[in-house]
């Protein structure tokens, strides 16, 4: 009888070589995790060494087993000429003070990888990288190309309330208001003309009160000349209603009279090494209309119609970029149309005055000028008494944090007067600006301002202090679109007579292109 049949197709031989080939191979795998052990625990010499122990236990028991045949050829060359398991260069640890000429196989990994909580950048760093958002209270409109210009305009819509007290009197009224604004600049590759313009329009929807329009526009073309030189030429024009509450206004009138002022000028700047010189002359033409009164009848005030001109002068030294003292002299000349002005005073007359300071450029921190000097004004008529003062002048532009803009200006000025026996006043003004950006769409504004009219000790009329403060929010919708919000109040104080006071509110929506 035959031998019976064999159900496996490996004979008993090959079955116990597979056998020892699984122990083989199983001993691998145990000795592949102590060598990941001993890896984690920084010992890279030794899990060198286990690994390559390893490799050749295998290969030594594939050949053994005789069934190299089987598993085929796993071998990779290496560049050092050594060979691995592929298994194996896939399972061995990484070691960490390994360097690039090693003799071990498999990819080193950068630090950074290997750690679980991979370290931030720097803020520095990483703020560079990123894109900084536009502002939107900051971004300027693209503009409307003309030729060689860009038109920027703007159109702001508003409604308003006002309350006026003066003494026991009590005004309300509530108005609309249309303010629009434009500027034109060039776009030349030499020189500069920019024009600017802004006017209000105000219409009463409701009670008494008087409509106050305005109209402003300024041109100042500016010249780049050779060897350091600077000119500009200027031009203006300003329309406006006299304020109620103005020394000169006309008491109890149901209008006051409407003033246009023509402007002219030209002034050339030169530098001489550490030396600035600049030469400036101002021309300036006043109009008054007549004002209206509450019965109907007008009063003309043609008598207050005048030409006048300014011829100023100053050197400065420039001890660094930032710092420039100086020193400026200044002459001026009055002219009325009229010899005489209704009360039978000729009031055309001379203005001098000098002053010293110091210029300010730091930047975007403080930029401005400070100065300190004397002014005085005569007249023709022996019966107006001279004005003369010590002047406080300042104009400062600080910006102590990012966002936030500080403006100061203080100015002392002579103002002359058309009141019968009287030669004028010393006006001191004091206004402060803030401006800080809440958000990035929304950004307030607090002004607050004193004026001290200050008579002369022979005068009749008594000193007026003026309080003004005001705040506002402006919120930027788009580039386009502002919805704007204001709130103001105004105090005038006189040692004799009666106080006036006045409230104002509005919000409005403001248009740009």
């Amino acid at each position: 009888m035959g031998q019976p049949k064999q159900t496996s197709s490996v004979t008993p031989l090959r079955a116990m070589s597979r056998a020892v080939s699984f122990a083989a191979f199983g001993c691998l795998l145990l000795s592949q995790t102590a060598a990941f052990a001993q890896s984690a625990s920084s010992q890279p010499a030794n899990s060198r060494s286990a690994a390559s122990q390893d490799n050749r236990a295998t290969n030594n028991a594939a050949s053994a087993a005789g069934f190299d045949d089987e598993i085929g050829d796993t071998t990779t060359p290496q560049a050092d000429g050594a060979t691995a398991n592929a298994d194996n260069a896939q399972q061995r640890p990484v070691i960490p003070d390994a360097q690039a000429g090693d003799d071990i196989t498999g990819s080193i990994l950068d630090e950074d990888i290997r750690r679980l909580n991979t370290r931030e950048a720097p803020v520095d760093e990483a703020l560079s990288r990123r894109r900084a958002a536009e502002s939107a209270s900051t971004a300027e409109t693209p503009g409307i190309p003309i030729g060689t210009f860009v038109l920027r305009p703007s159109v702001t819509q508003s409604i308003n309330t006002e309350t006026t007290k003066d003494g026991n009197t009590t005004q309300r009224r509530a108005f609309l208001e249309t303010d629009a604004a434009a500027t034109l600049t060039s776009d030349w590759g030499r020189h500069q003309l920019t024009v600017t313009s802004e006017g209000a329009w105000q219409k009463n929807v409701s009670g008494e009160g008087e409509e106050q329009p305005s109209f402003k526009i300024n041109s100042d073309l500016r010249l780049d000349l050779p060897d350091d030189t600077t000119a500009h030429l200027i031009a203006g024009y300003n329309f406006y209603r006299e304020d109620t509450d103005d020394p000169d206004a006309i008491t109890n009138a149901a209008q006051q009279s409407d003033v246009q002022e023509f402007s002219a000028g030209a002034s050339v700047q030169r530098d001489f090494g550490i030396l600035r010189g600049t030469t400036a002359l101002a021309l300036t033409r006043s109009i008054y209309s007549d004002a209206k009164l509450s019965n109907g009848t007008t009063v003309s005030l043609s008598d207050r119609n005048q030409t006048a001109g300014t011829l100023r002068g100053r050197v400065g030294y420039e001890l660094s970029p930032a710092l420039i003292p100086f020193i400026e002299a200044n002459i001026g000349r009055t002219v009325y149309d009229e010899t005489q002005d209704s009360a039978g005073y000729e009031r055309s007359g001379h203005s001098y005055g000098a002053k010293a300071g110091v210029e300010v450029d730091l930047g975007e921190k403080l930029k401005g000028e400070v100065g300190v000097g004397y002014e005085m004004a005569d007249f023709e008529d022996s019966r107006l008494s001279s004005i003369d003062t010590a002047t406080l002048d300042a104009s400062l532009l600080w910006s102590p944090i990012r966002g936030t803009d500080v403006n100061l200006d203080l100015q002392t000025s002579i103002q002359p007067s058309t009141t019968a026996g009287e030669s004028g006043y010393v006006s001191h003004a004091l206004t402060t600006t803030v401006t800080h950006q809440l958000r990035d769409n929304l950004v307030g504004t607090m002004i607050g301002g004193v004026i001290w009219r200050d008579y002369p000790t022979d005068s009749t009329i008594n000193d007026e202090l003026v309080y003004t403060a005001a705040t506002g929010l402006t919120w930027n919708i788009n580039r386009y679109l502002d919805l704007t919000s204001t709130l103001g109040y105004e105090l005038t104080t006189r040692k004799e007579g009666t106080d006036s006071q006045q409230w104002r509110a509005g919000v409005g929506l403001k248009l740009k292109r």
